[in-house]
């Protein structure tokens, strides 16, 4: 909150009352006797990690394969559902080629906005089970 006077601007942080409730108020300083506040009700925030729902072990054991052939890797690495393209040594371009050879597998379409967010086999393998159920609906 700020208050003006003819020569002075000064700044007075707000503080929260209620973690429930958000309440939060704020007061200028003596030259006048303003006070604004706000109350936000609203549910505790929900955090969509505490609900993931993990691909299919088929869908996360074909990523693996395709990422395999892509980066051409032994058939004997071992990859896990946390396993990162970056420490495959995959770059940009590597998991752009992955991603399209996914698309292709799957029959799926991969907008370029989820592209970017795929970093993993889990990841790559949760979006192909999201957009496979997500096609199935729209049939």
């Amino acid at each position: 909150m700020a208050s003006v006077s003819a020569t002075t601007l000064s700044f007075e942080p707000c503080f929260k009352l209620s973690r429930r409730t958000s309440q939060a108020f704020c007061r200028t300083s003596s030259l006048g006797a303003v006070s604004v506040g706000w109350i936000r009700e609203s549910f505790p925030s929900l955090r969509s990690s505490r609900f993931r729902i993990y691909a299919a072990p088929e869908t996360v054991q074909k990523v693996c394969e395709i990422v395999r052939k892509q980066l051409a890797l032994p058939p004997d690495s071992e990859l896990t559902p946390e396993t990162k393209f970056s420490a495959l040594g995959a770059d940009s371009l590597d998991t752009v080629e992955i991603v399209m050879t996914l698309e292709e597998e799957f029959g799926i379409g991969v907008e370029e906005e989820s592209s970017e967010n795929i970093t993993t086999v889990q990841e790559a393998a949760d979006l192909i089970d999201k957009l496979i159920q997500k096609k199935g609906g729209a049939d």
